[in-house]
């Protein structure tokens, strides 16, 4: 069985079920893990380019599982998979892949943004997915693991509306139960800001939620 890092375990701690998708597995470890351990019986890998292809395919090998050439969810039927992993891209990247075949996206689904989780979270928020978990995995640097469940209702009740900005910038499920890690973060983030006299226009956004976040919590 291949080693996972903190991140992928996280990842696959979320996921139990028949069948898996996995788009970018690269050498297909998270797939692997899955299989052996019996957490899934059947897994699809979506590589879009070649030599990914052949790891996959290789790491495969001998298991219930396949690795196909496609790019993204035009490699998936859709109700084929009954969950969907996307790990280590950028946001945008998977925001992209999950807008181009919303009719192919399973009913559960975990990404895990290498930046910009917000740009999930305001997908999850207009797509009809609910945030049913957020958690942090510390790698080279904080990784955020986001898992959603496609849902009938359109308010998602993760978002409390105290501060919805702040709730898309740094997360519901986060900011709620306010681990110390995460707590520690925050701080450190907004350490670093208050060292510049001029910031961009994002940036003073996420240093104005730190510090709102911050003092209530201070008031609670």
């Amino acid at each position: 069985m291949p080693h996972l890092d903190e991140r992928l375990k996280k990842v696959a701690q979320q996921i139990r079920v028949r069948t898996h998708a996995d788009i970018g597995s690269d050498h297909a470890n998270l797939l692997v893990a899955l299989l052996r351990s019996g957490r899934v019986e059947r897994g699809i890998a979506i590589e879009n380019k070649q030599q990914p292809l052949f790891h996959s395919q290789s790491a495969l090998s001998g298991l219930n599982a396949e690795a196909r050439f496609a790019d993204g969810l035009e490699g998936l039927l859709a109700g084929e998979a009954d969950s969907l992993s996307i790990c280590g891209m950028g946001a945008e990247s998977i925001v992209s892949i999950l807008e181009r075949s919303p009719e192919r996206i399973p009913d559960f689904v975990i990404l895990q943004p290498n930046r910009r989780p917000d740009l999930i979270r305001r997908w999850g928020f207009a797509s009809g997915f609910h945030l049913v978990d957020e958690q942090v995995a510390f790698g080279h640097w904080p990784y955020v693991i986001l898992s959603y469940r496609k849902s009938g209702q359109e308010a998602d009740p993760a978002f409390q509306q105290i501060d919805h900005q702040a709730d898309l910038l740094f997360g519901p499920w986060l900011l709620q139960r306010r681990e110390p890690a995460f707590v520690a973060l925050l701080r450190e983030e907004q350490s670093y800001w208050q060292q510049f006299k001029q910031i961009s226009e994002i940036s003073l956004e996420r240093r104005d939620a730190i510090e709102r976040v911050l003092k209530r919590w201070s008031e609670w």
